[in-house]
């Protein structure tokens, strides 16, 4: 990435620099690391104040990943980029997991138990635990990024797939759904339920067309149910015949385009549900905030000619979107772990205890997930080692480096460099 965020002495927020001042101050030691990811710098001495340009923080939220971009509407330029990897899919998976667990315990264990299915009441705006810890993810790198930089507006993507105004374009917002956006909202969400290739050949990257499914010419509706996308090849190959006679000799993929039709978007849903809580998160801010729909995104990413990545799409979301300048910028890529889990022991597939936990996180001072730097002198593992610990009560660590695993290193040759966070980063 080509700039730097940086703070003054007061640990206020500055305008970022090009990534060459940054070394440049760095070596003249006139300010020092103050953050390593998002990597940012805190100035030594004090200097006069001087205007800092205001940025618009823009934010594509999907499902498994949502798109984080800073943007200076001044001078069109993207000063910061991120995509945030969530673990939402992971959490429900965890939580299917643990129930099934109690109940067979349960069922083992217990000759009779009363049904309890009123004894629990969610308060109001409660989400899944899964779709929860999205919003978390996005309100904790909000909140970071408006303590090292000028933000001063937001914008967010809020609805991503409308399924109202696919069905019934007049219905709200002519304005968008009309004229050189008509169908962007259809084209986006159909993109997203085929994978974005052919579902007849499987051919990717070219231009698709929306095909009836279920032709028009035999009683067909425009219904989003009843549509899908092919090449142009496999579009005039199937004319107006029905599926299930053009595709009576492969079965198979006849049977897994029509479980597909049925299939809900997992994904959509998600962002569908997540949209308002969103929403209503950032305008707890205080700062304005600007909703744009996931066709006008697009529309506006095709009209800049960019390519499909998360980034880009959080750049190019809403109205006040102008032409942007990516030159340079090399995204963030953070991954979100958690921080662990309160399981006093760890079980087999059955639910039957395996291994132990220990009590204790730390060991002297450090904890398993700490980006570490270690110094090894003498023995057999001699060099130097940067990457994440494995901490043991008994001091030997082991290091995940970029080189590969190293094991049976002390504590006492290793320095923290960025201590666990929840997240993981890279680039």
């Amino acid at each position: 990435m080509c700039k730097v965020l940086l703070i003054d002495t007061n640990k206020k927020s500055l305008d970022p620099i090009h990534s060459a001042q940054a070394r440049l101050l760095l070596r003249n030691r006139f300010a020092a690391v103050y953050r390593r990811f998002p990597f940012t710098l805190i100035l030594k001495e004090s200097r006069l104040d001087s205007p800092v340009q205001p940025l618009r923080l823009k934010i594509d939220p999907g499902a498994k990943f949502t798109g984080i971009a800073l943007v200076n509407d001044a001078t069109r330029e993207v000063v910061f980029a991120a995509e945030l990897k969530h673990r939402g899919f992971a959490i429900r998976d965890a939580i299917n997991a643990r129930r099934q667990l109690r109940r067979s315990r349960r069922n083992r264990k217990t000759r009779y138990r009363r049904p309890r299915f009123l004894n629990r009441t969610r308060p109001e705006g409660w989400l899944a635990p899964s779709l929860q810890s999205r919003i978390e993810n996005i309100k904790t790198w909000v909140e970071r990024l408006r303590k090292l930089t000028p933000i001063t507006a937001i914008s967010q993507e809020l609805v991503r797939f409308d399924m109202q105004l696919m069905c019934n374009p007049d219905i709200q917002g002519k304005e968008y759904q009309q004229g050189t956006l008509a169908g962007y909202e259809t084209r986006e969400y159909l993109l997203e339920k085929w994978n974005r290739q052919c579902v007849y050949c499987g051919t990717k990257d070219v231009p698709f067309q929306v095909e009836h499914i279920h032709p028009r010419a035999r009683g067909g509706s425009n219904s989003i149910t009843n549509l899908t996308l092919s090449c142009e090849k496999c579009n005039v190959k199937k004319g107006v015949k029905d599926i299930k006679e053009f595709l009576k000799l492969d079965p198979t993929k006849l049977s897994k385009i029509l479980a597909q039709v049925k299939r809900p978007l997992a994904d959509a849903a998600a962002v569908n549900t997540t949209r308002f809580a969103l929403l209503a998160l950032l305008k707890t801010t205080g700062l304005p905030v600007e909703a744009g729909s996931g066709g006008l995104t697009k529309f506006n990413r095709s009209q800049q000619k960019l390519e499909k990545t998360h980034w880009l799409d959080a750049a190019c979301v809403g109205k006040s979107t102008p032409i942007l300048n990516i030159s340079c910028v090399k995204p963030l890529l953070i991954t979100a772990n958690g921080h662990g889990t309160r399981q006093s022991c760890r079980t087999d597939k059955f639910g039957f205890p395996n291994r132990y936990v220990p009590r204790f996180k730390f060991v002297n001072g450090f904890q398993t997930g700490d980006i570490i730097k270690a110094v090894v002198t003498k023995g057999k593992k001699v060099g130097e080692y940067v990457g994440r610990v494995a901490v043991r009560t008994t001091g030997s660590f082991n290091i995940s480096s970029r080189n590969g695993l190293v094991q049976g290193v002390s504590h006492k040759t290793c320095k923290t460099i960025y201590k666990k966070d929840g997240y993981n980063y890279a680039f």
